[in-house]
């Protein structure tokens, strides 16, 4: 039988950058999950301190070729009820930074993940889903399809919303749906898009369009399924024409690329994030929609607390889940009440809502300091408070200068 410090389940982004940066801890580290990946058409919109990890594992400089920066984004109201916000524009400059972060094809970012994980040489790949987990005093005895035992000090799920490794720690969760798909594909444009992400806000929900290299975009649309299903079966040049009326010809003529997809959105949260010798990270911790470009960044925050924890403990510590589940809370919890309570204010055809939704979005545009603070909060949590403190350190350090 063989064994490990860590066991990670799961090889998508979450997973693969979870494997690359415990092994960066001088870990022994086991990969598991079969070869085959759906295509993945998506982008992943990763901010500022994402961006920032990514370069401390030695990342950043093969993804950023494949990479578009993210300089502004703007919020438009694209409802037609009786209470509609004002424009809001957010912008990197305003809170000292060149971009707010970057959009990236996945399909690329996996490659670059699988080629740095093949040269990795305690990170061992088995190609093997996971058929059980048995805990025991000493470590996790994990049984692969093909038979094989392995053993491992701690085993990281990051194994999707229907995480074998979740119902194996005996680990419970709660979850919703939505009446929504997402409408997902990149698209070419006859303008430039000038390094600006845009946002309507619908009855729907989000139609969002984010930046990728040239006079290219990708696109998230969330609308009613039926909908979905409609547009993504229409021919290019249909689906092209009703994205560019959508966007109200914002980047002139538009060709979509390829073929959309779509996927039904809904929301889970795991009742706990960490047990024993099991944490969670990623899917298999919290799902939510894709809005505030919120999801990855919030899985790579585990992976950092994660990373931070294993590396201040003996791997022989049976308790590294409760330790991470007590970290990881907060965060996890606020971030998904949020975007749970945006998408659903969109969504709902309540005054009072559609007033509280409005009034929010007046005070952004009027208040640049209230902006601030949303941007940093959105970039990073209590990133707010840090810059307040540094900025406190720098009028002090020039009274005593």
């Amino acid at each position: 039988m063989r064994q490990f410090d860590i066991a990670i389940v799961g090889a998508g982004l979450a997973g693969s950058l979870a494997a690359l940066a415990l092994a960066d801890s001088g870990r022994a580290v086991a990969l598991i999950a079969p070869p085959a990946r759906a295509a993945d058409g998506r982008t992943t919109a990763l901010m500022d301190q994402s961006i920032a990890f990514l370069k401390a594992l030695g990342l950043w400089d093969e993804i950023a070729r494949h990479a578009a920066a993210l300089e502004a984004m703007q919020i438009l109201d694209g409802t037609s009820r009786l209470l509609r916000a004002p424009p809001v524009a957010f912008r990197s400059s305003e809170v000292g930074l060149d971009a707010f972060g970057y959009n990236i094809p996945n399909a690329p970012f996996l490659e670059v993940l699988d080629a740095r994980i093949a040269a990795q040489d305690n990170i061992v790949r088995l190609e093997n889903g996971v058929t059980a987990a048995n805990a025991f005093e000493t470590g996790v005895e994990l049984v692969l399809d093909d038979g094989e035992r392995v053993m491992a000090a701690l085993v990281v799920g990051a194994d999707g919303k229907a995480s074998r490794i979740r119902d194996s720690a005996g680990i419970g969760v709660r979850s919703w749906a939505y009446p929504q798909s997402a409408l997902v594909l990149n698209f070419s444009h006859e303008r430039p898009h000038g390094n600006v992400s845009t946002e309507f806000h619908t009855e729907s929900g989000p139609f969002t369009q984010v930046p990728l290299p040239g006079r290219r975009s990708s696109l998230v649309w969330v609308l009613p399924p039926k909908e979905a299903a409609r547009l993504r079966e229409l021919p290019a040049a249909d689906l092209s024409r009703a994205v560019e009326e959508r966007m109200q010809s914002m980047l002139g003529k538009v060709a979509v690329e390829g073929e959309a997809q779509s996927f039904p959105l809904s929301g889970m949260t795991a009742h706990r994030f960490g047990k024993g010798r099991f944490v969670l990270v990623g899917e298999a911790a919290h799902a939510f929609p894709p809005i505030g470009a919120q999801g990855l960044n919030l899985s790579l925050r585990d992976i950092m607390a994660l990373k931070e924890i294993v590396l201040g403990s003996e791997m022989a510590h049976a308790g590294i889940g409760e330790r991470f589940d007590r970290r990881r809370q907060v965060d996890i919890r606020s971030r998904t009440m949020s975007v749970d309570l945006l998408n659903r204010s969109l969504l709902s055809d309540f005054l009072p809502v559609q007033f509280l939704r409005s009034a929010g979005l007046h005070l952004l545009s009027a208040l640049g300091p209230l902006r601030s603070i949303v941007m940093r909060e959105g970039i990073e949590p209590l990133g707010s408070l840090k810059a307040f403190r540094e900025t406190l350190r720098e009028r002090v350090a020039r009274k005593q200068a």
